[in-house]
């Protein structure tokens, strides 16, 4: 039984842990999403067409793709307080170069850096929430996590296209990189890895059950362990399909195909991006916490997933989008795109405790190379229909890019039907 300065410890701690590494997260959301927001501005910037726009903005997806297994195995050894002071330095250093950049070459190597960057944050935060908090919550404070990392999506939006009302794009990145490097210090200050590192012990032992057992062998072993499990890859696939092409549309292709597409101006477009990402924060929590109330995973991730996939048959058709009718549209596929988040738990579950962190980081592989290769192949898809049009273009034109998007979504539709029922609990302890 904790005493009450053991349970006022625990509680600041966890909290002051979810709190200063859920404000990088929020930043990591922000850089994903921002260049839907300034996609004019960087090709009038660079004097870049559809297919280099994609490329610079994929580049964030490139690197934090290759990042997430590393990050698994660091989250894992060295602990995710480290990684996260780290990623918060090299973020910050790579969103002052891209704010300060005056060629596309700069601007790229600053957007890989903050990929870099940022590719820890989620990972080290799932590790935190298993680590601060009772299991049979996870799937709560996943959704809570998500929703706070998305206020970082909204933000990248409509508040966004206000800002640049004022200033400059190139300021707002620059603000963002000094933000990064204060959250950068306050990591490595004030967040510790565990209770257990601070002489309290485990959630497990304060339930009255034994601790989970550490990872005895090398790293590698532990990889191996996860990759070799058959359970694991199906959330790697609904990974690729929904949350790729829910990046890759509302991370940079939703607000041209609005604007260029349907004539719309850029502050009803990332309207719409904002409530797309408001939906999916909001389903995000909800989605998290109903999985663990029913006791259920297959079945939530099936239906939310069905209903993204059949939002986007309207965009694919060219349907006239009204007031009203397409924020209703664009709400449904946040909410549908949030089943995906499920992924996370039914990895974790399907694996041993103390390789959650490679097995979580394995399944979200899939969202980001998922993104890096839809973010160009879209634009690439464009250029191709328009035969050359430069940066005229119609909604036929886009409509073949979405297309490829809906092809994917519907990929990772089926993948879920593949998904291990873990009910909500690791199925090493129900073995």
């Amino acid at each position: 039984m904790l005493s009450l300065a053991q349970q006022t410890q625990l509680q600041r701690l966890r909290w002051t842990a979810f709190i200063v590494v859920g404000l990088a997260f929020v930043l990591s959301f922000f850089h994903r999403f921002a260049p839907a927001a300034i996609a004019s501005d960087l090709q009038a910037a660079f004097q870049i067409h559809s297919a280099a726009l994609g490329g610079l903005a994929a580049t964030y997806f490139y690197v934090y793709t290759l990042m997430q297994i590393p990050t698994g195995i660091l989250a894992d050894t060295l602990g995710p307080r480290r990684i996260v002071a780290a990623g918060g330095i090299m973020a910050g250093v790579g969103s002052l170069l891209f704010g300060l950049a005056d060629s596309f070459s700069l601007a790229t190597i600053g957007r890989l850096l903050v990929g870099l960057g940022v590719s820890v944050t989620f990972i080290a935060l799932l590790k935190l929430n298993a680590a601060w908090f009772n299991e049979r919550h996870f799937g709560t404070l996943t959704g809570l996590t998500i929703l706070l990392g998305n206020l970082g999506a909204v933000l990248a939006a409509s508040p966004l296209a206000w800002a640049l009302g004022y200033v400059s794009w190139r300021d707002v990145f620059v603000v963002v990189g000094l933000f990064s490097l204060l959250l950068a210090g306050l990591a490595g200050w004030l967040v510790r890895d565990n209770p257990v590192h601070v002489g309290l012990p485990s959630l497990r032992e304060m339930d009255g059950k034994s601790a989970h057992p550490a990872h005895d062998g090398h790293w590698y072993d532990g990889l191996l362990q996860v990759a070799g499990n058959r359970a694991t890859w199906p959330g790697f696939f609904v990974n690729i399909g929904i949350s790729g092409t829910l990046f890759a549309f509302a991370g940079l292709w939703a607000v041209p195909f609005l604007t260029q597409g349907h004539g719309w101006d850029r502050t009803e477009a990332t309207a719409h991006t904002s409530i797309l990402l408001a939906a999916f924060a909001v389903g995000a929590f909800f989605i998290g916490t109903l999985s663990d109330r029913l006791g259920r995973r297959k079945p939530v991730v099936i239906v939310t997933c069905g209903l993204y996939l059949v939002s986007w048959l309207p965009l694919l058709l060219g349907w006239e989008l009204r007031p009203g009718w397409s924020h209703a549209l664009f709400f449904s596929m946040g909410l549908g795109a949030a089943g995906f988040t499920l992924t996370w738990a039914c990895a974790k579950e399907v694996n041993r405790h103390a390789l959650s962190g490679m097995a979580t980081s394995l399944v979200n592989t899939g969202a980001f190379l998922g993104a890096a290769i839809l973010q160009p192949l879209v634009g690439w898809a464009i250029d191709r229909a328009a035969g050359g049009a430069g940066l005229t273009l119609a909604l036929p034109h886009y409509q073949v890019g979405i297309s490829v998007l809906f092809g994917f979504a519907l990929f990772g539709w089926l993948a879920s039907f593949a998904l291990r029922e873990t009910n909500c609990r690791y199925v090493t302890d129900t073995a």
